[in-house]
């Protein structure tokens, strides 16, 4: 596989290259790169970003440190106002960076942007969600390198429940806290510890201490600073990634805990309040439909998301998968929406779903988000599954159940997992397929090069959310019993054309389908 490229906006820069102490993300960062021979680039716009900076002295300062990094040029007769059509309306000069940026990754002079700016993946996902693929934040950068290049030196992520009480206040997961707020410890030891309020936390076992954390809280309708109308409301109190681990996995990782325990649990509404310097976790949170309803007076955001068991209908002027995504973790059930089964094999189907993957202790679902405990790594919502498979797959927001093969561990012959297929694209070399395969690759180097992509045999790359576990799975007896399969399974993709609503209701997934 050719060269990696990496561009890097401003943010980043000044991330590497400001007068203050690294953060471990930015070194890690560029200490991967280097060592991977992975390309580190700035774009010649990233000049004109610098040069509006009225500060004299820190503009020259700031300008000599691009020379640091090989650039990507403009393109030739640049015409902001044209790209501006395709990559969005341009508003300020910044915009025009952005746009700029956008374009050169649109092109192919760069594989991935690295940036810390809410606005540019915004743009990103807005042309189209193969783009907003390629737009990372720099713990997700970092992350998607270390996945490639050194899976084994990942930290696998397990979403643990415990009390308040448990967690040292000298865990460095406070650190930040404090620097916002300065009687954090006495508001812990009173609301947290002292209440007993129950977190869930995902803990990096290298450093011994928290990456992750978020504090929930119940409140009723007379108690709460939720603005839209709800009985049963799931507040969190705490929503914590430390900053060498803020990007969207380890956010989307947590958030999904939240979302399937509101969902499981009936409420009505959760909430979240948080500040706008929060730009990856105000992105998450808007991504899976968090309104932002107020604000309060120390300029705090409260962001909320209403829940509910009915069945979801279907939205005038929004795609399937849109109205998905928006009210996650539930999806359209109606009697035009598709179903396709996908057969996965044993191997495959623990790299996807390592909360499934067998253990020898404990419930096959206990940490998959149903019951907590922190035996099994958890797992994003947004997936990639690939494959050599004819089928054609629906309309964005058809539905995905995957059928995992006779294997050696439980469970076996059994359709364990429901997915929202987001769109689907063909890979013909192993560079493509690491791009397409984006921000959410759960593959290294030596695993996409093993696929041997090519134009005569190219891989397809099915995007999709990961909805929810069917606990427990629908044994090959039970499919045969309802009426998915008529004898032996299929060894490819396939529809599921009758019997669908047996099937969703056999899956219980806490919402009338």
């Amino acid at each position: 596989m050719s060269r990696q490229i990496y561009l890097i906006d401003t943010n980043i820069i000044i991330g590497l290259e400001d007068n203050k102490t690294v953060q471990p993300v930015f070194a890690a960062f560029i200490q991967l790169a280097t060592k991977n021979k992975v390309g580190v680039f700035i774009h010649a716009a990233a000049k004109d970003d610098i040069a509006r900076d009225k500060n004299i002295d820190r503009r020259n300062i700031s300008a000599s440190k691009l020379e640091k990094f090989s650039h990507i040029d403009k393109v030739r007769e640049f015409d902001a106002n044209t790209l501006g059509e395709e990559f969005g309306k341009i508003r300020k000069p910044n915009d025009v960076v952005d746009v700029t940026l956008l374009h050169a990754l649109h092109i192919g002079a760069a594989d991935f942007l690295v940036t810390q700016d809410r606005g540019l993946h915004e743009r990103a996902r807005r042309h189209s969600s193969e783009l907003g693929r390629r737009v990372l934040h720099i713990a997700d950068a970092v992350d998607l390198l270390q996945t490639t290049f050194e899976p084994k030196e990942s930290p696998v992520r397990f979403v643990e429940e415990i009390a308040a009480n448990t967690i040292p206040l000298s865990d460095k997961i406070f650190d930040s806290l404090r620097e916002d707020y300065a009687p954090f410890d006495q508001w812990w030891k009173d609301k947290c510890v002292r209440e007993h309020r129950q977190c869930w936390i995902v803990a990096d076992y290298n450093t011994k201490s928290i990456a992750g954390l978020i504090v929930r809280k119940d409140e009723t309708p007379d108690n709460t600073d939720a603005r839209l109308p709800a009985n049963k409301i799931l507040k969190i109190c705490t929503f914590k990634v430390r900053p060498e681990s803020r990007g969207v996995k380890l956010g989307e990782l947590l958030l999904k805990k939240v979302f399937w325990f509101a969902q499981k649990n009936a409420y009505d509404l959760v909430y979240v309040t948080t500040y706008k310097t929060q730009n990856s976790l105000i992105d998450l949170l808007e991504y899976y439909g968090f309104q932002h309803t107020a604000t309060k007076q120390d300029g705090e955001l409260i962001y909320e998301k209403l829940f509910s068991q009915n069945r979801l209908s279907r939205q005038p002027g929004q795609d399937l998968f849109t109205t998905a995504k928006l009210n996650y973790p539930r999806f359209v059930t109606d009697p035009s929406v598709r179903a396709f089964g996908i057969p996965i094999k044993e191997g495959y189907h623990d790299t996807l779903y390592p909360d499934l993957k067998y253990h020898p202790q404990g419930d096959l679902f206990e940490s998959a988000g149903i019951i907590g405990g922190p035996q099994r790594p958890g797992n994003t919502i947004r997936k990639v599954y690939l494959c050599r498979a004819k089928s054609k797959l629906g309309e964005p927001g058809s539905l995905l159940f995957f059928y995992k093969g006779k294997s050696k561990h439980d469970p076996s012959q059994a359709i364990t997992t429901v997915g929202i297929f987001e769109e689907v694209a063909s890979a013909s070399s192993t560079k493509e397929l690491m791009i397409l395969s984006g921000g959410r690759s759960v593959y290294s180097e030596q695993e996409l090069e093993s696929w041997k992509a090519s134009e005569a045999d190219p891989i397809k790359v099915i995007n999709y959310l990961l909805v929810g576990y069917i606990d427990p799975p629908v044994s090959l007896t039970e499919l045969q019993e309802i009426g998915i399969f008529r004898d032996h399974p299929p060894q490819s993709i396939f529809e599921i054309k009758e019997n669908l609503n047996k099937l969703l209701l056999r899956a219980k997934l806490g919402f009338e389908t």
